[in-house]
């Protein structure tokens, strides 16, 4: 019996998500919970599946993201599938182009949970993909082996954030777990302080609340926040899929930068994590150790202070559909050496 190849989109949650039980780089940015965020922003999803002979070989999930410079298909977190099978990537891509041509888009932009080799990017140039000029999502992460003992842990921890940990017990420092959408006001609003600070633009609430409600549901997700005295020091919120917890966003406020509020919440996430048969902990994207001056080096010292291993998956990449892309490349290219990232 010969083995075909086909594409099609998944309409169960049940078939996907069980289909991502079974590959080693499922994440949360491939579950169906993360299409169902997007749809509630007004986003149109397609969970595209790879079947084998009618049996499910691979999946990506897709998200049309519409703006000025062109409309444009994002995969983050994949495709999930065979990266070493000529014949699934080609399948997977040609269907991908004709998905955004279908859709008006000028290009596919997609970031791998695989991690960057010299093949890889052979690879990725042979389907005729070129690096893109944006990140979809972070790319170079910091991630702690969860099957180690606290005591491991914490001596694989830098001294000076051991001894902030240390002294977070001392001095009482109280952390709380949450899973009630209503917390999500508070942490909106202290990310807006956070962000006067530190001048970036922050993420709307309707972005921070429909994800947060959305995976809440699948009790996959968790805020941690940190008192001291019943003030308010640090907030983390912590999505949690496929045995990996994952730091995604966090907020500190004025009186965290005297007292060692993040360093509680992130002992706690892990502690969290581990007790409920995470074997991951993941902190998310950092910035390269010799990039000092990036926006993003502050919050990565403090997470390098954790340990772990420094995982680079391979950057995104775009597939090119319509001879427009160049313009929109040259567009983000200007805009990304505007905001120095």
């Amino acid at each position: 019996m010969s083995l075909t190849l086909q594409t099609s989109l998944v309409e169960s949650k049940e078939a996907w998500e069980a289909f991502l039980a079974t590959s080693p780089t499922a994440n949360f940015l491939q579950s169906w919970n993360w299409g169902v965020f997007h749809q509630k922003l007004g986003k149109k999803v397609f969970p595209l599946g790879l079947f084998q002979n009618d049996q499910q070989v691979g999946a990506a999930m897709v998200v049309k993201e519409e703006a000025k410079r062109g409309n444009y298909l994002t995969v983050a977190g994949g495709p999930l599938l065979n990266w070493q099978d000529a014949t699934q990537l080609q399948t997977v891509f040609d269907a991908l182009r004709q998905l955004a041509q279908q859709e008006g888009c000028q290009f596919v932009r997609v970031r791998p949970q695989e991690r960057e080799t010299d093949q890889l990017r052979d690879i990725v140039r042979q389907l005729g993909l070129q690096q893109s000029p944006m990140h979809l999502t972070a790319d170079l992460t910091l991630q702690l082996d969860l099957t180690q003992s606290e005591e491991e842990l914490l001596a694989g921890m830098r001294k000076n954030t051991r001894y902030e940990v240390r002294r977070a017990e001392k001095l009482g420092v109280e952390v709380r777990q949450s899973e009630d959408p209503n917390d999500i006001q508070a942490f909106y609003d202290q990310q807006l302080e956070v962000a006067k600070r530190h001048n970036f633009v922050p993420f709307s609430y309707q972005f921070l609340h429909e994800q947060f409600i959305t995976f809440a549901r699948d009790h996959q997700v968790k805020l941690f926040h940190s008192y001291h005295e019943g003030k308010l020091l640090a907030s983390a919120f912590i999505i949690f899929y496929h045995q990996e917890a994952v730091y995604h966003y966090g907020v500190s406020t004025a009186a965290n930068e005297k007292l060692p509020g993040s360093y509680a919440c992130q002992w706690a996430a892990i502690r969290w994590a581990k007790e409920n048969g995470g074997l991951k902990y993941n902190f998310w994207g950092i910035a390269p150790q010799d990039q000092t001056e990036h926006r993003f080096a502050g919050v990565s010292l403090f997470k390098r202070g954790f340990g772990g291993e420094e995982v680079q998956y391979l950057p995104a990449h775009d597939l090119p559909v319509s001879a427009g892309y160049q313009v929109v490349r040259g567009f983000e290219l200007i805009r990304k050496k505007l905001r120095k990232l």
